[in-house]
């Protein structure tokens, strides 16, 4: 394999490993807080804007934290490839 393609698919092995540990931390996140949370007795819940904190944590909460998380990877860790042939080839 060229040298050029194998760095891009180094590159992008390295980049679907970030994707999943992404998948894995939102998964925990969300799993923790809904049922850490969720277990009580719904008498005793607790409340955040209307929500049960259980509900605002893992799925409001949580698509917040993912939404930075992942714009903050996109933006400063992974990189622009180009899908243009380059000359000579």
């Amino acid at each position: 394999m060229k040298d050029h393609l194998r760095r891009y698919f180094d590159l992008a092995h390295k980049e679907a490993k970030i994707g999943i540990v992404l998948v894995v931390f939102n998964f925990v996140w969300w799993f923790g807080f809904a049922y850490g949370l969720g277990s009580d007795d719904p008498a005793d819940y607790t409340y955040v804007f209307g929500f049960p904190a259980w509900f605002f944590y893992s799925c409001i909460a949580g698509l917040a934290v993912m939404i930075v998380l992942v714009t903050v990877i996109v933006k400063y860790v992974f990189k622009e490839v180009p899908f243009e042939e380059e000359d000579g080839e």
